[in-house]
């Protein structure tokens, strides 16, 4: 079954409002001429209006970067409520990130709940998942991962996974000087397929984009894009540079052309 890819950009804590805008204003003429690969932003979010203003009526998606796992307004300061994002424009919300999980206490129970906060403001949510370091070195990734999904994905139905994005992160291959082979990431997307199949069945499985997000560069990428299971790349630090993350997007472009003329 083909999936549309999808190169999405997280731009983390970058970008001023102008530097946001600038970008997309030179991201638009390159990515005019894609049309089997899906293109996201996630700026931050004093920029997120700005940006889907200058996106809308392009091919470029918008995304926040986190949102509050509360569903209504409350005395929740610093918060920012995924009807708040919506009504910005986004369509997107990037959930679970490593970082979040590493630095701001995000639990499988406040993914659980965003991703359901989410789904509900008609949001879609791109799920992040991947085991540590030490995790994976003592043979846990896959109890890791598993665990993950089956937490965030709880008592979600068919209809509400496919309006939803996962994203393996192989925090071990970030920053640490060892990296994830192609190999070793299809082995694990193709795990997470097969979990989202016994949670809620084959064809919403088979349908789901699964995006690697293991430092994706153009200089590794075009080996891991290749693989069956892997549809696309939730880009950090390459997404910075309009040249790097074209070329993504163009490596990933290319691929799809490649294999509609066989």
């Amino acid at each position: 079954m083909m999936r549309t890819p999808l190169i999405a950009g997280n731009w983390k804590m970058h970008k001023t409002i102008a530097d946001a805008v600038g970008f997309v204003n030179d991201l638009v003429p390159r990515v005019a001429d894609i049309v089997h690969t899906d293109v996201l932003i996630a700026p931050t979010f004093v920029a997120l209006r700005d940006v889907v203003r200058r996106a809308e009526g392009t091919r470029i998606l918008v995304a926040a970067q986190d949102v509050a796992a509360e569903r209504i307004e409350g005395a929740f300061t610093g918060e920012v409520s995924a009807e708040m994002i919506r009504e910005a424009g986004a369509t997107h919300v990037i959930i679970g990130h490593s970082e979040r999980r590493q630095y701001y206490g995000e639990t499988d129970e406040s993914v659980h709940r965003k991703v359901n906060a989410a789904l509900a403001a008609g949001l879609e949510p791109i799920v992040c998942v991947g085991e540590l370091l030490d995790e994976r070195d003592e043979g846990r990734a896959e109890t890791v991962v598993q665990r993950q999904l089956e937490r965030a994905f709880e008592g979600l139905t068919a209809s509400d996974l496919s309006r939803t994005i996962c994203a393996y992160e192989p925090v071990w291959a970030i920053g640490t000087g060892r990296s994830a082979t192609p190999e070793t990431a299809e082995e694990m997307h193709r795990f997470i397929r097969d979990n989202v199949a016994r949670i809620a069945g084959t064809d919403v499985a088979e349908t789901m984009r699964i995006l690697y997000g293991g430092s994706a560069k153009p200089d590794n990428v075009l080996e891991l894009l290749s693989r069956p299971d892997i549809d696309g790349a939730l880009v950090g630090g390459a997404s910075l540079q309009i040249n790097l993350f074209h070329k993504l997007i163009e490596i990933q472009e290319s691929l799809i052309k490649d294999t509609d003329k066989k």
